[in-house]
């Protein structure tokens, strides 16, 4: 081996390990899952934001936080709360949310999550101070509607879209709860009276209607009483001395004439 390939070899040598050396000192790659959006820092300060993917950047004090864009459920606990006629209760809500702005979601607020907690309860407040408890106990799905109008703009201003937003109980005071059960088990014990009376009523109809039919019919009380006999089929023997009653049309019919004796002659 001459001297020169000697200096070509180490030169090539010198730069495999100048060139791993820079590799491994400058070369930054970040791996974003899907669900996830990637915030890029440079020495500190963000610079963009990654989509889901693999990403590659060349230089120093690179690095990259991840914030998870997928939706999420937020339970804001029941609080107690004044109705329009003077109601104590307490409403759960849950939110359905999502970030949409990464970047706005950490740089406008320390805990976006909290500042919708919060921006929700003083919505919930007014809300219920302005309906009675029939409103509140009956437009469930309308004061989700009412609230999502009130919290989508503060959650906006967060990086953060409110999907929905569901009241899921609405707790009343123990002694409130009873009264109410039992005004509804009054409720249905009233239903269930009219129903009994409706039926009893369209019995009597049905009867009546049927005196009538035997009225102008007689031999319908025969064929039904002989369909009786038949569907109780109890193999007993009946024993009637007067059927006048059952078959009517017997007494309708005359005795068959007696035959005329011969005159004598």
């Amino acid at each position: 081996m001459t001297n020169e390939q000697i200096i070509i070899l180490i030169f090539a040598v010198v730069a495999v390990v100048v060139a791993n050396f820079v590799r491994n000192r400058y070369r930054h790659e970040f791996i974003v899952t899907e669900g996830y959006a990637g915030l890029l820092y440079h020495e500190g300060k963000l610079t963009g934001t990654l989509a889901a993917g693999r990403h590659v950047r060349w230089g120093k004090n690179y690095r990259v936080a991840l914030v998870e864009t997928r939706k999420t459920l937020l339970q804001v606990v029941g609080q107690e709360v004044l109705s329009a006629d003077n109601v104590g209760v307490k409403l759960s809500v849950v939110l359905t949310t999502q970030i949409v702005d990464a970047a706005k979601s950490v740089q406008a607020a320390d805990n976006h999550a909290a500042h919708i907690y919060s921006a929700t309860q003083t919505a919930v407040r007014t809300i219920v101070a302005g309906l009675t408890l029939e409103a509140l106990l009956t437009q469930r799905v309308a004061i989700g509607v009412q609230l999502r109008d009130l919290v989508a703009p503060q959650a906006e201003a967060v990086g953060v879209q409110v999907h929905a937003v569901e009241v899921r109980d609405v707790m009343l005071p123990g002694e409130l709860r009873k009264a109410f059960s039992e005004v509804l088990k009054a409720k249905q014990e009233g239903q269930a009276a009219l129903e009994r009376a409706r039926g009893e009523s369209a019995a009597l109809r049905n009867l009546a209607n049927a005196a009538r039919l035997i009225e102008g019919q007689p031999a319908l009380a025969t064929l039904r009483f002989l369909q009786t006999l038949e569907a109780s089929n109890a193999g007993q023997t009946f024993v009637m001395n007067d059927l006048s009653a059952l078959l009517p049309s017997l007494s309708s019919r005359g005795a068959k004439p007696s035959t005329p004796e011969p005159e004598e002659t």
